[in-house]
């Protein structure tokens, strides 16, 4: 196995378990809330915000991390 492939295995079990942590802590908690159907569609729906706000951050923080990489390490 190369690096690279232990790169992408590495990172696709991160996503999962990324992935798992979103449902268990932030989806499954946020249906349950409601008893309506539509209650429960509408907080699966406003949780995604949740998410890609996560997504948001994890992108700025790796793209914070690359951009001043060179300039913590010289």
């Amino acid at each position: 196995m190369s690096n690279e492939e232990v790169t992408y295995v590495v990172a696709a079990g991160c996503g999962l378990l990324a992935l798992g942590a979103f449902l268990a802590l932030i989806l499954v908690p946020a249906v349950a809330s409601y008893s309506r159907w539509w209650e429960r569609i509408c907080a699966g729906f406003l949780s995604l915000y949740v998410l890609l706000a996560f997504i948001g951050a994890g992108a700025v923080a790796g793209l914070g991390v690359a951009w001043f990489w060179d300039r913590l390490h010289a």
